[in-house]
């Protein structure tokens, strides 16, 4: 029996910055490992493994990768990594990921989630930060609008689920890189 794995997700809307965050946590600490959920599946693609030619075959028609897919990689990228702690940002995206994600922690002991950390920031900070100032494309716009959509829809169920888990930690993203981090970095030292 391995010992335990702690995980902490990082949430946040484009533009919150939550990406450089985490991989800079990672940099600054040897004994922690960063994943993004892209990151993974594009790694379990290029593996060429039976999971990666699967999640190929979605990817290359544009379709979303089925949620048992996505758990299976993430599960399997934890517990091949060289650390016992983890960082993974952008995930859950939706409460179908977040409710696949618990059912499977419920059932494996070995893993641990210790926290979830949203990094938050205005609509208007994060528009700013992923237009600048080509702000006249409507079509970035819209693309921005529609992402921002897609992570606002199920953040209410996502927070209250891991408020009454007392496992949520909201973190201000409008302020420098470095005064986020030094924030997240502290948090996640004081969980390990």
């Amino acid at each position: 029996m391995s010992h335990t794995k702690k995980l902490f997700l990082i949430i946040g809307a484009p533009g919150s910055g939550k990406t450089t965050d985490a991989e800079l946590i990672a940099q600054h600490n040897p004994d922690i490992t960063h994943y993004s959920t892209g990151d993974m599946l594009r790694a379990e693609v290029a593996s060429e493994s039976e999971r990666g030619k699967e999640i190929h075959r979605y990817i290359s028609k544009g379709e979303i990768v089925p949620i048992n897919i996505v758990i299976e990689t993430i599960i399997n990228a934890i517990k091949s990594s060289p650390t016992d702690i983890i960082i993974i940002d952008g995930y859950p995206r939706s409460v179908e990921q977040m409710l696949a994600l618990d059912t499977y922690l419920q059932k494996h002991k070995d893993i641990e989630l210790s926290s979830v950390i949203e990094v938050e920031v205005s609509e208007e900070t994060a528009r700013q930060r992923v237009l600048g100032r080509a702000r006249g494309e409507d079509d970035n716009n819209e693309v921005f609008n529609n992402r921002m959509k897609i992570y606002m829809e199920p953040l209410g169920q996502i927070k209250d689920f891991y408020t009454q888990k007392g496992i949520l930690k909201v973190i201000s993203g409008e302020r420098s890189i470095e005064e986020i981090v030094h924030e997240m970095e502290s948090f996640i030292q004081s969980k390990i």
